[in-house]
């Protein structure tokens, strides 16, 4: 299993959370065929690839405006519980959790399941930044 959760792009608390189940491969951008849809000048269609190799997940950068961790670009990397990854220099922040995960006190979490819901976020402090759960 593996979790997904934006972060609020200035006070690190979760917004909203993806959890995969039984997906090998998350896939993250703009475009509307990806797992996660973020809306942001940042975010590329096809910005980022989560993949199950074996028992461990790695990440791939697909974005132009690149994947940081820790502030340094990364193309791909082994992912860790708890690893927070930014997508562009100062676009969104996602945080990955591995395994079960505890409610941070978000309102929900969203798993692929319940993924028809169709309900756009404006961060009011990231006026760029939005997000919508894929239809099926």
């Amino acid at each position: 299993m593996i979790t997904l959760t934006l972060l609020h792009p200035r006070q690190s608390t979760p917004v909203q959370s993806w959890t995969f189940e039984s997906e090998s491969a998350v896939h993250v951008g703009r475009a509307s065929d990806n797992n996660v849809i973020l809306y942001s000048a940042v975010v590329s269609r096809h910005h980022l690839e989560l993949r199950k190799v074996d028992s461990h997940w790695k990440f791939t950068n697909l974005g132009a405006n690149g994947t940081y961790v820790d502030g340094k670009s990364v193309g791909q990397m082994p992912v860790c519980d708890g690893m927070i990854l930014r997508l562009g220099e100062s676009g969104p922040r996602l945080r990955i959790r591995l395994g079960n995960v505890k409610s941070e006190g978000l309102g929900r979490i969203v798993t692929e399941q319940q993924s028809s819901r169709n309900t756009p976020l404006d961060l009011s402090s990231s006026k760029d930044t939005f997000f919508r759960n894929p239809s099926p």
